[in-house]
């Protein structure tokens, strides 16, 4: 049973191979079964490369199982439209198309087994990369805050520069009216006389105006602050909504991207391995001598070529035999005097009729 499954997974003309040897059948039994594990290889490759872009197990086998129908049914075609020729190179012409389509299914094949068998790589790769990117992400949108926010910090100090030059011209003055009060500068006389009192109200009066200053320029601040922080929010904020981007940075395309950047002669041996799988049963056919299969099918397919040939011919003769006695026969038939009388006296009668038709409607028409 699985014998007769594998044959005409080769595409052979089952009828002619069961009157073939065993060791013909069994040839061709191993050209289909190498073309159906292939199509099973590509519908694994095909479902894992999909279920990466839906993450849907269901959807991506559905999807694999019509991939693996495809490339089952080019690997069929391409076997089965190999013949076997008198010389080596007619062969070669022939088989080189499909040697090439064969070159193409085996990469497509490759690909997504090489993405699982170096995953654990493959995500180390893309770690690094969304590392990356998101310490990029986080510099190009902190410029777009950080010139506002440094200009906003720099108008805090600002403030706290003119609160620190009163506080201490505020200082300057308390000491001016201490050391007045106590002998040590000024009047150089101890005790609280008029010039203390002046000394003293012009601190009390730039005390006050300090006062002041510090609520003013506090609630100047506490404003800026608080724009700082809705500023500091909105960053927060970008950096959040775009993250799940930077996560989701794991689809077909990044994975491919992150294999190349692997070292290149593991990922060639195993192309190297499905090519050959796939090119097997082409060289096959092209390196084994004719076998009774191949005499047979030639014996079948030239006797049908022969035959519409000479059915093709035997039209010929007989339509250009019809054509020489239809000749023939309107020749003798031409010489006749009585149809001649006849055809003349038709033609006569007919120009009448057409005359009679011309005076009617030329009398209409006056």
């Amino acid at each position: 049973m699985l014998k007769k499954i594998f044959i005409l997974c080769s595409g052979s003309d089952t009828d002619i191979l069961d009157q073939c040897s065993n060791g013909e059948q069994n040839k061709y039994a191993g050209i289909g079964a190498t073309v159906f594990f292939t199509a099973v290889m590509a519908t694994i490759a095909a479902s894992y490369a999909l279920f990466t872009v839906f993450d849907n197990a269901f959807i991506a086998i559905g999807f694999g199982l019509i991939w693996g129908l495809l490339i089952f049914n080019l690997d069929r075609f391409i076997v089965s439209t190999i013949k076997k020729r008198n010389h080596f190179i007619d062969e070669l012409i022939q088989a080189t198309p499909r040697i090439i389509l064969a070159v193409i299914i085996a990469i497509v094949i490759s690909k997504p087994l090489e993405l699982k068998i170096f995953e654990k790589e493959i995500n180390q790769v893309l770690l690094q990369q969304k590392n990356d990117l998101t310490l990029a992400n986080k510099d190009q949108i902190a410029q777009q805050f950080t010139p506002t926010v440094t200009a906003l910090e720099n108008d805090i100090i600002a403030l706290q520069a003119q609160i620190s030059a009163k506080e201490a011209e505020v200082n300057a003055l308390y000491n001016t009216y201490i050391t007045e009060a106590e002998g040590t500068s000024g009047t150089q006389r101890l005790g609280k006389g008029p010039v203390y009192k002046e000394k003293r109200d012009k601190h009390d009066a730039a005390l006050a105006d300090l006062q002041l200053l510090k609520t003013y320029n506090q609630e100047k601040i506490t404003a800026i602050e608080n724009q700082i922080l809705e500023l500091q929010k909105d960053y927060s904020d970008k950096i959040a909504n775009s993250q799940p981007i930077i996560d989701g940075f794991d689809g077909l395309m990044a994975r491919i991207t992150a294999l190349d950047s692997l070292p290149w002669l593991p990922s060639l041996f195993i192309f190297l391995l499905f090519l050959a799988i796939e090119t097997s049963p082409i060289f096959a056919k092209l390196v084994s001598p004719k076998g009774t299969y191949d005499f047979k099918l030639e014996d079948a397919e030239t006797a049908v070529k022969v035959w519409v040939e000479q059915k093709v011919n035997e039209r010929n003769v007989l339509l250009k035999t019809d054509i020489a006695i239809n000749n023939k026969v309107y020749n003798d038939i031409a010489e006749e005097d009585e149809l001649y009388q006849y055809k003349r006296k038709k033609a006569r009668e007919l120009m009448l009729l057409q005359a009679d038709a011309f005076y009617k409607h030329q009398k209409n028409a006056l």
